[in-house]
């Protein structure tokens, strides 16, 4: 425990230390904030028109498909950064057990993005839903409060999904070069192909956007899924446990 406990606090002075995770995480809240209050103000003008079959609260989920590149971005450097400076072999001198390097690492940083993620979250909400007035959602009406916290948990679990694909490649750029088009093409094209919707769904992205899901039948605001809530967190909690043992199984056969 006591090694461990040094591992956690020699992650967090590694990630606050870094500036450009931290920059990643300002754009996460700033892109958000700024996408939500726009749309928010537009709807609310009424220059804007919604699908019918979407419910308030998800109109505030929006922004977020964007702020999620932000903290994915931020994952994919938390790990890559210490490859390009190579600060990865001193990582691993003082922490040899690759199980304790990675889960601390993986621990820290998803705990920053929970907290960016709640932050991202509810002003988004607020920022959509206040100028609707009467027209809003509110936490009191069904499914909201699951919907919102769900919301939370997804830009979080994509994070760490991120790092253990750049753990796997050790590369910012080939890690990148990966993620922003699977989260592009299957969130806002592959989605909308119903041929392919059947496999597409379960990709990351696709299937975990499924916990901001107000209702588990009909559709939302990606599209349709065949599952709820509680399968999409299943599909993306797989998602994340391999990318993460893939991350440590790289670490262990491959040196630094």
């Amino acid at each position: 425990m006591t090694v461990f406990l040094a591992a956690l606090r020699a992650e967090w002075t590694k990630a606050r230390t870094v500036r450009s995770t931290w920059w990643s995480l300002v754009i996460a809240a700033a892109v958000s904030l700024g996408l939500a209050v726009m749309l928010g103000t537009q709807m609310a003008a009424g220059d804007v028109n919604m699908r019918a079959d979407l419910v308030p609260v998800e109109i505030s989920f929006f922004p977020l498909l964007l702020a999620q590149v932000a903290l994915v971005a931020f994952g994919v450097l938390v790990v890559s950064a210490e490859y390009t400076t190579g600060t990865i072999r001193a990582s691993l001198t003082a922490t040899p057990r690759r199980g304790t390097f990675l889960a601390a690492k993986a621990l820290v940083a998803a705990g920053i993005a929970a907290v960016a993620s709640v932050v991202v979250t509810f002003s988004s909400f607020f920022a959509v839903q206040l100028p609707l007035g009467e027209r809003g959602a509110s936490f009191s009406d069904p499914g909201v409060t699951g919907a919102v916290l769900g919301a939370c948990l997804y830009l979080t679990m994509m994070c760490a999904f991120a790092m253990g694909v750049a753990t796997m490649l050790r590369s910012s750029a080939l890690s990148l070069g990966i993620l922003l088009p699977l989260l592009f093409l299957n969130s806002q094209g592959l989605a909308s192909i119903p041929a392919i919707r059947s496999v597409t769904q379960y990709l990351p992205d696709q299937a975990g956007a499924g916990m901001m899901r107000v209702s588990d039948k009909g559709t939302f605001f990606l599209g349709r899924l065949d599952f709820g809530p509680g399968v999409a967190f299943a599909v993306l909690a797989a998602w994340v446990g391999i990318a993460l043992a893939g991350g440590y199984l790289s670490l262990r056969r491959r040196d630094a």
